[in-house]
């Protein structure tokens, strides 16, 4: 994400969901200095594709995936799927644990792995928790940045 893309991504996320609670969120996790990363798809002069990683405050090099969009337009063509391929790509070749809570039939095609996240305990039901970067199951409380409190 370049700046100035910040306007293109709200009006994505806005579009994208039935509320304004992931805009929100994005602008309170960019507030408390808490996101890791953003990343946009770009197509011609719109933003169809959005992700945002932001630092989990345990376990420590964690991240947490939030929100993903996909313009309503462009559903079901694949443009999410690959967007998440390569950062599965990239959690798996770096090591970096990366942590989604979300519909698992989508996250799980998308290489996420329900099952390395059964022994993680957490504010939100660990049946819709999925992992990626990590080997084996690991034994972990999360703890998200305080703008998740509410979401």
């Amino acid at each position: 994400m370049k700046p100035g893309e910040e306007d293109a991504v709200e009006r994505l996320l806005l579009a994208a969901f039935e509320t304004d609670a992931e805009a929100w969120l994005v602008r309170k996790l960019r507030k408390a200095n808490a996101i890791a990363g953003e990343t946009v798809l770009p197509m011609g002069d719109d933003i169809i594709g959005y992700f945002a990683l932001s630092k989990m405050v345990k376990p420590k090099g964690w991240l947490a995936l939030a929100p993903v969009a996909i313009d309503p337009e462009f559903h079901r063509q694949g443009f999410g799927k690959r967007m998440l391929g390569m950062l599965t790509e990239w959690a798996k070749i770096t090591s970096t644990p990366v942590v989604v809570l979300g519909n698992p039939v989508f996250y799980e095609r998308c290489e996420f792995d329900r099952s390395a996240a059964a022994k993680l305990s957490g504010p939100y039901p660990i049946e819709f928790t999925m992992l990626v970067g990590v080997d084996g199951t690991p034994e972990e409380e999360l703890i998200y940045p305080a703008a998740f409190n509410g979401v």
